[in-house]
């Protein structure tokens, strides 16, 4: 009886209310198609995977990790590397021109990371960070602003930054300025400022440059000058030392000398040979010029004789016994079965 009235129930709302089987009745929802929401990052991820790895190789980041005008991070070896070619080069890291545009990281170790291999079936806590604030202890995970100051390097908490109201880095104390505070990872908005400050910052590094150059070219001349000074003078005192050169030389040409006065073989006036080569080639001189004798003599001198093959240490009577004892004419040496050599040969060892 129940089943009757339970089927008689089901055709009348079935026909009457035109439902689908089962008696459902759809909605306006399920039959019109809505156009679909944008699907949304997670930004907690998309952070961690920022401040973890590179942005121009898309690897993990490791030491030393480098810093540009944008804030964006990066391994330095990748950045050399994709300056040595500029293919690697991705568009948004095409601002980089040169080493000097990245700035060297000073991070602060933290001790409380365990830098463990990751499994594949094991749980990777991205909640930690190997790196601190060292003012706050804040963890660079990406949950926290972080800021580098562009002229020493030191990374902070923005937290520790606006608290703590310095011009000085609170932890090497290099001064710097409101412009070298970078923004790292930061927003599109941030990215536009920091553009605007990196533009700024290289012209004034420019024109410090070039105002160090100017200067140093103004200087080089300014040396210059004062050299040419001396130099005249010296030129002035080297025409002088000329003058009286010629001067003497002319005074000596006008006294006659011994040669052109003829004096009578036994006027006292004559100087004799002796006398006359001490004053020409003085007291120690032992040889006169033009003397063929002098050539002989030295072919004579004893040190010379040793150098002939006719000459005999053994047979010289100035020699030691010792000193005749090192050579092989000696008669020690007549009875000896080994040669006085060494050979790589053992057969004449």
């Amino acid at each position: 009886m129940c089943l009757k009235i339970s089927l008689t129930l089901y055709r009348f709302y079935k026909h009457d209310n035109m439902g689908n089987d089962g008696g459902t009745i759809p909605k306006r929802g399920e039959l019109v198609r809505l156009k679909k929401k944008k699907e949304q990052k997670d930004r907690d991820s998309e952070l961690s995977f920022r401040w973890r790895h590179c942005n121009i190789t898309q690897e993990p980041l490791e030491e030393p990790i480098v810093a540009c005008g944008l804030g964006r991070l990066y391994k330095k070896q990748a950045v050399i590397e994709a300056l040595l070619d500029r293919s690697l080069l991705p568009p948004r890291a095409n601002h980089i021109k040169s080493i000097k545009d990245v700035c060297n990281l000073r991070l602060t170790p933290n001790p409380a990371f365990k830098a463990d291999a990751e499994k594949g079936d094991g749980y990777v806590d991205r909640a930690t960070s190997p790196y601190i604030c060292p003012l706050t202890g804040l963890e660079v995970t990406g949950r926290f602003r972080f800021v580098l100051l562009w002229t020493c390097g030191c990374v902070f908490a923005e937290r520790a930054m606006k608290e703590v109201k310095t011009k000085v880095c609170l932890k090497c104390q290099k001064p710097f300025n409101e412009g070298d505070v970078i923004i790292l990872n930061g927003s599109e908005e941030e990215i536009d400022g920091l553009r605007v400050r990196m533009e700024a910052r290289q012209a004034r590094l420019k024109a410090e440059k070039k105002a160090k150059s100017e200067a140093k070219q103004k200087l080089k001349a300014e040396s210059q000058g004062s050299e040419a000074g001396p130099s005249q003078s010296s030129a002035t005192t080297s025409e002088s030392a000329a003058s009286t050169s010629s001067a003497a030389s002319t005074s000596s040409e006008q006294i006659p000398t011994t040669e052109s006065v003829k004096l009578p073989s036994n006027s006292k006036l004559m100087p004799k040979a002796a006398s006359l080569s001490k004053l020409t080639f003085g007291a120690g001189s032992k040889y006169l010029p033009g003397d063929k004798r002098s050539a002989t003599d030295k072919l004579n001198d004893p040190a010379f004789k040793k150098s002939r093959d006719s000459y005999n240490v053994a047979a010289d009577p100035k020699a030691s016994e010792v000193f005749k004892s090192l050579f092989t004419s000696h008669k020690t040496h007549q009875k000896q079965d080994r040669a006085h050599w060494v050979t790589y040969n053992p057969f004449y060892n």
